[in-house]
């Protein structure tokens, strides 16, 4: 445990005060005492920074909520931990909204006391700057951003609140990761976690899905069947794309949250249970509302706590820590050793926007590892006219016209630009195929375009199977 810290100690009740002094003294803390937020405020304004500050949330005059909201403004810099006789999930949200770094509800022992103290002031807290915290299921967290270790701490927090929370974010940013974390340092990380795609599942199964069903319900509902709300009992739930969900059964959604109970389709009882929901969406709220496609009840319920997950783009720093495990995922799922990064392909990574997130780097770097070509996977990243990367299959077909002008040398440089590009592109998917084998829908899903597409770019650049020898000899050559 470190000693010497300064921590400011700000409490209405004088033998609170004073126990709690000593335990800090025993450990060589350097102790600053307020009896009251106005004082705490007082103190900090003539010059006392606090390594910590250890704050009662219920007190006369100025509460704890707005002695924090203050004392973020004067010392942004400092650590609060709130502390309260009452779990009060309200005002512990409130608290964490406000910036406090985490809170303990009295009576406590010293070594909770110690263990919060520790985890503030780093003595035991874990490096997320960098370091890669494994979800299991080959899900990981990183945070090597200011913004994700803000995202980080926030998650820690709320996940001992047994509240729903919503995740909002562009596609690909993570915000399943998110919710595996959530669950994973909630009190029920050793119950069930499922996840509903809402927009993957048909509107008239969704409920079905959700609730389960009665032998007779419908046609064909031979036996009963538990929906993902009973299977899921005791544990979390994720319901992902949750602004996909039909607005009838958003309502019914609406009565579980408040209720905590519904019914099988085709069946009268009712059924209790004791799920946490999280939610998930990137559709555009304001807009979703307005529309009526999200229920406006529904999503301040949601809504008792909101994670705002950022784009890759803003928080480039992890590029390299994803580049790096990603690659160390794949080659062992491949059983090959890991391709390097060049510099070029750091820096070409470093740069691209990456409007697809963590999926599109993700399936970058599978289409990298089993192609095994940095000077393709450079060019991929370069930016085209409308400012995104030059994928396998952006460029639309081109006509036998357009084809024959280009081996003529009509054109000018959009031609030639064109043939480069339709050139890189045959090899890709030639090397593709000769990975797998020329396992076409293997193929596919390496190059991240549809079994149909792939279908009509072998027929359109001629590649044929007996190519298959030519090009492992040409590329062992090389």
């Amino acid at each position: 445990m470190a000693g010497k810290a300064k921590i400011l100690l700000v409490d209405d009740e004088p033998g609170m005060l004073r126990y709690i002094k000593t335990l800090l003294e025993v450990d060589d803390h350097n102790v600053q005492t307020a009896a009251t937020g106005e004082e705490a405020l007082e103190k900090v304004q003539k010059g006392l920074s606090p390594d910590l500050v250890l704050l009662d949330l219920l007190m006369p005059g100025i509460d704890g909520l707005e002695t924090l909201e203050s004392l973020r403004k004067l010392q942004p810099g400092a650590k609060v931990v709130m502390l309260s006789c009452v779990n009060d999930t309200k005002k512990v949200v409130q608290a964490i909204r406000l910036g406090a770094t985490d809170y303990i509800t009295k009576p406590f022992q010293k070594a909770e006391l110690d263990a919060v103290i520790d985890q503030c002031l780093g003595t035991n807290q874990q490096n997320y700057g960098g370091d890669v915290e494994e979800l299991g299921d080959e899900t990981f967290f990183v945070a090597a951003s200011p913004c994700m270790r803000k995202l980080r701490s926030q998650a820690a927090l709320v996940a001992n609140v047994d509240i729903p929370v919503l995740m909002l974010g562009e596609s690909g940013t993570g915000k399943e990761v998110m919710a595996k974390l959530i669950h994973k340092l909630s009190p029920r990380a050793h119950r069930t976690f499922l996840k509903v795609n809402c927009a993957a599942v048909p509107a008239d199964l969704l409920e079905s899905e959700l609730f389960g069903y009665e032998a007779g319900a419908f046609t064909g509902a031979t036996h009963a069947k538990p929906g993902k709300f009973e299977i899921c009992n005791k544990g979390t739930i994720l319901l992902d794309e949750i602004g996909e969900m039909p607005p009838s059964l958003q309502a019914k959604l609406l009565h579980v949250l408040q209720d905590q109970q519904f019914s099988r389709l085709g069946s009268r009882s009712v059924l209790k249970v004791d799920v946490r929901i999280l939610a998930a969406t990137n559709i555009n709220i304001p807009e979703a509302l307005a529309n009526k496609r999200l229920r406006e009840d529904l999503y301040y319920r949601l809504n008792a706590f909101t994670l705002q997950i950022p784009p890759l783009r803003e928080r480039r720093e992890e590029i390299p820590i994803l580049l790096k495990h990603f690659m160390t995922q794949l080659s062992e799922e491949y059983a090959r050793p890991p391709l390097p990064f060049s510099p070029e392909l750091l820096q070409a990574c470093a740069i691209y926007p990456w409007p697809g997130n963590l999926r599109e780097l993700g399936n970058f770097i599978k289409r990298y590892r089993v192609l095994g070509d940095e000077k393709l996977a450079i060019n991929e990243l370069q930016p085209r006219s409308d400012g995104s990367g030059a994928q396998f299959d952006a460029a639309p077909p081109r006509s036998s016209t357009e084809a024959a002008g280009t081996a003529s040398g009509g054109g000018g440089l959009k031609s030639l630009a064109r043939s480069a590009k339709d050139e890189a592109e045959a090899e890709a998917i030639a090397k593709a195929l000769d990975e797998t084998n020329w396992n076409r829908k293997q193929a596919a899903a390496l190059l991240q375009i549809s079994y149909k597409a792939l279908l009509y770019k072998i027929r359109q650049y001629g590649i044929a199977q007996q190519q298959k020898s030519a090009h492992r000899l040409s590329a062992g050559a090389s």
